[in-house]
């Protein structure tokens, strides 16, 4: 019998920490299966990249594209983080010195709805036994960010249904590289069963000894390298799979060497001292971070995202600085350490009456999110803080709400600046519901703090 022998990652988020021992293993896997007769492939399923890592800041991701590299990876697809962490021209430009194909499926460039240059929409292998395996990629398709980024996402269903109609009788087995999450891919595997081997990702989900659903196998490794997954394919001589396991296996038991940690250690010492070099402004005075209560950075932060919005009046919760910035020079160093969430300015626009609503949303929250454990939406910190108002006031006592000193009209519309996390997390439905949103994609919160610090206290 045939046998194919599949090695993924996926949601490595910049967690290098795992990385000298993931690529031992790779290529010694790679090489022993080989020498025992197997047809070997190794697949990455996206978000290897997080700008929370220095390095993969400060290289805008080239670095990470380098460590994979090292691994000779047949194929990847894109996470969000690589979809929705940069801008097109950035995404554009990211893969250009990939030694490995980007398999993507569902997403289009925005204006003229075409593949995009660094992408194929499959790639079809042929094992030396003559096996046909069609590799396809999809990716979570976020309908409201994609196209602020510059992309036009197709659905799951119709993507993968068209794909597998223009591609029907030209593979054996079928492996779909699955940015998607957990429950899709089970949807999937009811659906469609042409698909063989379902690879997921996005949900950092674990699934240590594979889920056969229907027709399908389906295979998940986790999240930040902790575990690197192996499957397991014999095939009989019609080509046909005759038997499929998955598993995993746990980084943090493979052996390790002297070197790695130098290593792990120099990725983050080369991106802080590139974008230490980067000077943004010169403080007069010391700026605090406190989770809690009304620091000078949450209220140098309310301005510079209401002058960034063209607003009166902003809301921004103090978990989201997370050290002081000391007197003197600035550089995008600090800033980064500072603000390293992958979170938007957003505009919010409501009637006077729908904003006092969402500002009792606010204060109804107030006291259980002032150390909240938030996580994810784009979030990098720790808690999430205290609620800070710029150009809003509330009266505990009558609950009456103003807008810079003046009271609310209730039919009136207002615009005030927060942030896009605000829409995406449960926490304050009156923007999802009554908000005329609009998310200012074009640069991250902590590139409009630095261009209002260099504004208002440059360098000069």
């Amino acid at each position: 019998m045939e046998r194919i022998t599949i090695l993924h990652t996926n949601d490595l988020h910049s967690h290098f920490e795992n990385w000298p021992r993931i690529r031992r293993y790779l290529t010694t896997t790679r090489q022993q299966a080989e020498q025992a007769g197997d047809t070997v492939y190794t697949f990455d399923l996206g978000d290897h990249i997080d700008r929370v890592h220095p390095v993969s800041e400060a290289t805008v991701g080239q670095k990470n594209i380098e460590l994979m590299n090292q691994i000779g990876y047949d194929a990847a697809t894109i996470g969000n983080n690589e979809g929705l962490g940069f801008m097109r021209p950035q995404l554009d430009h990211l893969y250009d010195h990939a030694n490995f194909p980007v398999i993507l499926g569902n997403i289009l460039t925005g204006d003229t709805h075409e593949q995009p240059s660094w992408a194929i929409d499959h790639k079809i292998f042929t094992t030396a036994a003559g096996t046909r395996v069609l590799v396809l990629g999809l990716t979570a398709p976020y309908h409201l960010t994609y196209p602020l980024a510059g992309w036009w996402p197709i659905a799951v269903n119709p993507a993968l249904t068209q794909l597998l109609h223009t591609y029907a009788g030209q593979f054996d087995v079928c492996v779909l590289l699955s940015h998607l999450g957990l429950d899709v891919d089970r949807q999937i595997a009811k659906r469609f069963p042409e698909v063989t081997v379902i690879i997921g990702s996005h949900t950092h989900h674990l699934l240590v000894h594979g889920e056969q659903d229907n027709h399908s196998l389906l295979a998940a490794a986790g999240k930040w390298g902790r575990y690197v997954g192996r499957i397991t394919l014999d095939l009989d001589e019609k080509h046909q799979v005759q038997r499929a396991q998955a598993g995993v296996v746990e980084t943090a038991k493979l052996p390790e060497k002297p070197a790695d940690a130098a290593e792990i250690g120099q990725l983050a010492d080369l991106g802080k001292a590139i974008l230490s070099e980067q000077r943004v402004a010169n403080l007069p005075v010391a700026m605090e971070a406190d989770p809690v209560g009304q620091p000078r950075l949450v209220r140098e932060g309310l301005h510079a995202v209401a002058e960034y919005a063209g607003t009166q009046a902003a809301i921004l919760n103090a978990g989201l600085f997370l050290h002081d910035l000391p007197r003197g020079v600035v550089n995008q160093n600090q800033l980064h350490e500072l603000l390293p969430h992958n979170i938007h300015v957003m505009t919010i626009t409501l009637s006077g009456y729908d904003l006092w609503r969402l500002i009792q949303e606010f204060e109804l929250a107030r006291l259980f999110l002032r150390y909240f454990p938030q996580k994810g939406m784009g979030f990098r910190g720790k808690i999430f803080g205290e609620i800070n108002y710029l150009g809003i006031a509330y009266d505990a006592v009558t609950h009456e709400v103003t807008w810079r000193g003046e009271p609310l009209s209730p039919t009136k519309q207002y615009t005030i600046a927060g942030l896009d996390h605000y829409l995406f997390i449960p926490f304050f439905p009156t923007i999802s519901i009554v908000g005329q949103n609009k998310i200012l994609y074009k640069d991250l919160l902590r590139e409009v703090f630095a261009q209002y610090l260099g504004k208002h206290y440059p360098l000069s």
